[in-house]
């Protein structure tokens, strides 16, 4: 009886300093310590992108409409469409994708369109969002920070890592 109090014990005894271990030290700092740290340089990168952004609607001088996840849209031609885009329907675009410093990425050619289903295709969030401020035939330039295009990596080929992309589209259908 007294072996098995002891190995029990025992057993409690290091899994209480694995855990307490495991607590206190990532790379020099606590867990919470590290956690705390990633949240600060993220938010330090999102707002020196965000006046990034703030610089480049300023200089061009566009009246953009802001959200609350970042995007910032402006429709300057409005179509003859009646409803606005709406979660589930199917949507076809004309587009460029340019960068702010004006290099242009991609770009549908002459009768080509991007199709996909709103909210449920794997585009771009910030197209899903600002599509939905949209009616058939409107042109809208959406300005769309990089946490909600291609994030920290890209798109691994003409879209650098930590992005904010500018999407100058044509709402062509909805069904």
């Amino acid at each position: 009886m007294y072996k098995l109090t002891f190995i029990i014990s025992l057993i409690c005894l290091l899994s209480a300093c694995t855990s307490e271990v495991q607590k206190q030290k990532v790379g020099g700092y606590t867990e919470q310590q590290f956690k705390d740290s990633l949240v600060a340089i993220n938010k330090t990168l999102m707002e020196s992108e965000d006046r990034l952004i703030e610089k480049f609607i300023e200089r061009k001088q566009w009246p953009v409409i802001s959200t609350g996840t970042g995007l910032r849209y402006l429709i300057y031609e409005k179509g003859k469409g009646q409803n606005l885009a709406k979660i589930g329907q199917y949507a076809s675009i004309s587009y460029t994708i340019s960068l702010l410093n004006g290099k242009v990425c991609y770009q549908s050619k002459l009768g080509e369109k991007k199709s996909f289903t709103i909210e449920a295709d794997d585009v771009e969030s910030g197209l899903h969002e600002g599509v939905k401020y949209m009616k058939v035939g409107d042109k809208a330039k959406l300005i769309i920070p990089s946490h909600l295009a291609h994030g920290l990596i890209g798109d691994m080929d003409k879209i650098p890592p930590k992005s904010t992309i500018i999407y100058d589209l044509k709402l062509i259908s909805l069904k």
